[in-house]
């Protein structure tokens, strides 16, 4: 297989810069339809799988395959998670499905629907059942697009079992129901351009209580003498969201973090902020533009984090042994709003200040003795296999154990700051 994959990157290699203009119109078509159906996908699928059965991430000191794939191939943690879902699927009953994708039959968009919808039915359906269900989705998927197969989906049972549809719709709904509350998320991230990308699943309860807050804080401006409202719909959803979190904030009535009310912290300079000059540091490591610091300083909504001013007793020594909440916020200003162990995103919300010596050998309780890892990755390095040391430039890096990298080469965390 290895001779066969080499051949067909060496392939795509040389057609890489193959001029295009002198195909014709049919030729761009036909060429289009063989590279959608090159069975890439379904190769990669199975691939992964496979390194999920082997175990191959967690021996490599990943937490799960789902985040060892995200820091081998620099994917989003959404699409990691997809991928490692489908794998196991087609992997597992969806045999035919697999046939399909393999031979290029359906796309990888067709192959999640199925998935998705399969793993709707009740578990106490027959084979027979199970694979007429199947057989009917590929043959929507070879006629609709994606979208228009997940819309079928919801008829399946008709076609199934037409006599017991609207009792199994009923079922079904509540199987969902049971379902959209167990998956459940909501994540906030950079999309590396200054910009967070809100992305999450609800449940149609909750998703009904969240819309109903929000859209009285969502409703369009009264008109001015410069017009009506500009922003879009999602605008101002977006608007309504940060308003109702601001004014919850304001009322101080949430639950203490680390022992600390819930506030936002700026560090900046103090002669900057006061020469209006240079930007400031959010906690969770992302920058603010001196005129919003200034914004927000002049507002009263921050607490300025001025290191190494006397109010600020960032390095206590041995006289403490935890990390006070003021040397966590300098362990991440330092190294990044999260766990420091290579390829781990998760943020300091998760983490432990570890110390580096550790305190019953002598470690003092300050930020040259200190790193911020999550439990997974705490315990990892208290098992001992992984070191973690200080380099000449101050920045934490580890060294994996010989049976991961014989020459053990100095590992570090990039995702906060890329070098």
């Amino acid at each position: 297989m290895t001779g066969a994959v080499a051949a067909v990157v060496a392939a795509l290699d040389d057609a890489a810069d193959v001029p295009l203009w002198s195909l014709s119109d049919d030729e761009v078509e036909g060429l289009l339809r063989s590279v959608q159906r090159a069975r890439v996908d379904a190769l990669a699928l199975r691939l992964i799988s496979e390194a999920a059965r082997r175990r191959t991430g967690v021996r490599s000191g990943a937490t799960s395959t789902r985040a060892w794939l995200r820091s081998e191939l620099q994917v989003s943690p959404g699409e990691a998670k997809r991928d490692v879902e489908l794998a196991a699927a087609l992997a597992g009953p969806l045999e035919l499905t697999r046939v399909a994708l393999a031979a290029g039959d359906i796309s990888r968009a067709h192959a999640q629907v199925v998935a998705k919808v399969m793993g709707f039915l009740p578990d106490h359906l027959g084979s027979e059942v199970c694979a007429r269900a199947e057989r009917q989705l590929l043959d929507w998927c070879r006629r609709f697009d994606s979208y228009g197969v997940a819309g079928l989906g919801r008829r399946l049972w008709e076609v199934v079992d037409p006599e017991g549809a609207d009792a199994q719709e009923a079922k079904a709904l509540e199987r969902q129901e049971r379902d959209a509350n167990r998956v459940r998320h909501l994540a906030i991230g950079p999309d590396g351009f200054g910009r967070f990308r809100l992305q999450g699943q609800l449940d149609p309860e909750s998703a009904a209580i969240v819309k109903t807050a929000l859209d009285p804080l969502a409703k369009p401006l009264p008109s001015t003498a410069d017009g009506a409202d500009p922003r879009t719909p999602g605008q101002r959803n977006a608007d309504a969201l940060v308003e109702l979190c601001r004014r919850q904030l304001a009322m101080g009535a949430l639950p203490k973090q680390g022992g600390e009310k819930p506030q936002v912290v700026v560090t900046i300079d103090l002669a900057k902020l006061r020469e209006g000059v240079g930007g400031g540091l959010l906690d969770t490591g992302d920058a603010l533009s001196p005129e919003t610091v200034r914004r927000l300083a002049c507002e009263a909504k921050v607490i300025p984090a001025l290191l190494g001013s006397d109010g600020q007793p960032l390095d206590l020594g041995r006289a403490a042994r935890t990390f006070t909440p003021t040397q966590r916020r300098a362990l991440a200003l330092r190294d990044g709003p999260g766990c420091i162990f290579p390829g781990c995103d998760r943020p300091l919300a998760w983490c432990d200040a570890h110390h580096i010596c550790h305190w019953i050998d002598g470690g003092p309780t300050d930020l040259d003795n200190g790193v911020l890892l999550c439990c997974y990755h705490h315990t990892l390095i208290h098992r001992g296999d992984w070191i973690v040391r200080m380099a000449a430039d101050s920045r934490p890096e580890f060294i994996p154990p010989p049976w991961i990298d014989r020459d053990q080469k100095p590992l570090r965390n990039y995702l906060y700051r890329p070098e």
